[in-house]
């Protein structure tokens, strides 16, 4: 039997989609079948274009909602560690690339909370990989996609 994957994530974010997932089952739910009940007023359904449309839209909110309550099932609450001599999840690192001598700031969250435009990247991302369990002032070599980069742990909070 194979073990259901986990979703780390905070509390925070479990909350959210336990949020997204009480608004898609009332309200959004209540808005489609309007529509399709809509749809259906115009008569024959075989060239009823937006009769067409409103059951996909039903299919793919209950796709949405199938995804949300599989993320909620199967999350795994992560927290920030109180420790800062090791990079984790929860960390506030600061690495300076090697090469440049530029320096960036990058929160470490689980998966489900990347967003790499505002910094937060994954713990199971190649560069999140990377900095786990370093310490300030340890150098790294970290391969991507694009090639091996090397950074400097400078801090972390």
């Amino acid at each position: 039997m194979t073990r259901e994957a986990r979703f780390k994530m905070s509390q925070e974010r479990l909350q959210e989609l336990k949020d997204e997932l009480v608004y898609l089952q009332t309200v959004r739910e209540k808005e489609v079948a309007q529509q399709i009940k809509e749809a259906r007023s115009f008569g024959d359904l075989t060239e009823n274009s937006e009769y067409d449309e409103a059951k996909t839209e039903q299919g793919k909110l209950y796709s949405k909602i199938a995804e949300i309550k599989n993320l909620i099932e199967n999350a795994e609450i992560v927290r920030a560690s109180d420790k800062t001599d090791k990079v984790g999840i929860g960390s506030k690192v600061t690495v300076r690339d090697v090469e440049f001598g530029t320096e960036d700031t990058y929160v470490i969250v689980g998966s489900q909370e990347a967003d790499p435009a505002v910094f937060r990247i994954s713990d199971d991302s190649p560069f999140g990989k990377g900095l786990m369990d370093h310490k300030k002032g340890d150098a790294i070599t970290i391969d991507v996609p694009a090639g091996t980069l090397n950074f400097e742990i400078v801090n972390i909070e």
